[in-house]
């Protein structure tokens, strides 16, 4: 039997890094939108010290020599670096799959053969309310809504795959239905819902955070929809949707893995993927396991690409589930789950602590407490 100390998510029982099979790299932080739960707490300019064109070529290169990631260009808005279409077409003739997550308001009529040329291979595009007013005072600029759904419909028009995002919240915790409806209507191929992690702007909205209980009841209504609706749904930064799907697909007798299509953006393997198969790359180089949790692993500009990945002690600390504590420490769903790590940072000030938003008892926990003769 594999001890769990030394069992690595990647597969590797010797200790050695797993592969790196996605990229979120902020390419700017310069954005044209405010929006509330901003991560990057994105600014109208690019501040000084952001990659240069040649130096955004030699990351490429550095990735591209020793994996085959996905790279998101994420930031701000990617689209507001008047060299993103050339940066791109770089990683595409490397043979990175390069995907891009613009706000949609910067999409123009030429925009979809820019995109074309640059070899990207989808788009993914945040809408959270199903309607302008909601919406809008969500992203923080009046006519946002508007602009995004205009940009959408030239990605439409010439054919470009493209992902709706949403970020749930008490603002349109309500507004699921709709949202889902709207997705299906205007021909997105995929929706990734995800749950608000307390970082960035969010820091700030303590009031908007959804309950542990309604985490859990949004996440079991995700399964149904994931069950029967005919576009591709997938929760994100919500692990333990995978202990729901299997408790859930166990009684329906549905295979005991969510589906997957065979598209990198929507594989969906286990929780939380970050320092393990997953790394976020700021505007100014520093690696962090995800985007919301703010664990700096090591700068890619001053290390490498690949010393930052196989070497920073953050990531390695990730990997190791035996180091989990509280509930996901016992929790016999560690390996599908693993806990919201930036979520338990946030909340706990340790990224190795349980994660907070979670409603299940593991059974050794269930078991230790009777051993104690409690109830």
């Amino acid at each position: 039997m594999i001890d769990k100390a030394t069992m690595m998510p990647g597969g590797s029982a010797s200790g050695g890094a797993p592969p790196l099979r996605m990229i979120a790299w902020e390419v700017t932080r310069a954005c044209n939108l405010v929006c509330v739960h901003c991560r990057a707490e994105a600014i109208c300019e690019p501040p000084p010290g952001e990659w240069t064109t040649e130096e955004a070529y030699g990351f490429l290169d550095q990735v591209a020599s020793f994996a085959k990631p996905v790279i998101i260009l994420t930031g701000g808005d990617p689209m507001m670096r008047k060299d993103i279409w050339d940066i791109a077409r770089h990683g595409t003739d490397l043979g990175l799959r390069m995907v891009i997550s613009p706000n949609g308001t910067l999409i123009t009529p030429d925009t979809p053969q820019e995109i074309k040329n640059a070899g990207i291979m989808r788009v993914s595009i945040s809408i959270d309310g199903s309607s302008a007013e909601s919406h809008d005072k969500f992203r923080g600029v009046p006519g946002a809504f508007e602009g995004a759904m205009r940009g959408i419909s030239y990605l439409r028009d010439a054919g470009i795959g493209f992902q709706i995002n949403t970020t749930v919240t008490k603002h349109n915790i309500g507004d699921l239905e709709g949202l889902l409806s709207l997705v299906q209507k205007i021909g997105a191929e995929a929706w990734h819902v995800f749950l608000l992690v307390p970082t960035g702007r969010a820091k700030d909205m303590k009031d908007q955070e959804i309950t542990p209980e309604q985490y859990e009841e949004t996440l079991n209504w995700l399964y149904e929809v994931q069950r029967d609706a005919k576009i591709y749904v997938k929760p994100t930064c919500a692990p333990h949707y995978y202990r729901i799907y299997r408790q859930r697909a166990k009684k329906d007798g549905l295979p005991l893995e969510p589906k997957t299509q065979s598209h990198g953006l929507q594989s969906m393997t286990r929780g939380c993927l970050g320092g393990i198969t997953f790394m976020f790359v700021s505007h100014m180089g520093d690696a962090y396991p995800c985007g919301y949790l703010e664990a700096p692993g090591g700068n890619v500009r001053k290390l490498g690409v690949e010393k930052v990945w196989k070497e920073s002690e953050v990531f390695k600390r990730l990997r190791d589930y035996a180091q989990l504590e509280g509930r996901c420490g016992a929790c016999e769903y560690v390996r599908i789950c693993g806990g919201c790590r930036a979520r338990a940072n946030a909340i706990h000030g340790d990224y190795m602590a349980e994660e907070p938003y979670c409603v299940y008892e593991p059974k050794k926990m269930k078991l230790m407490e009777k051993s104690r003769g409690r109830p």
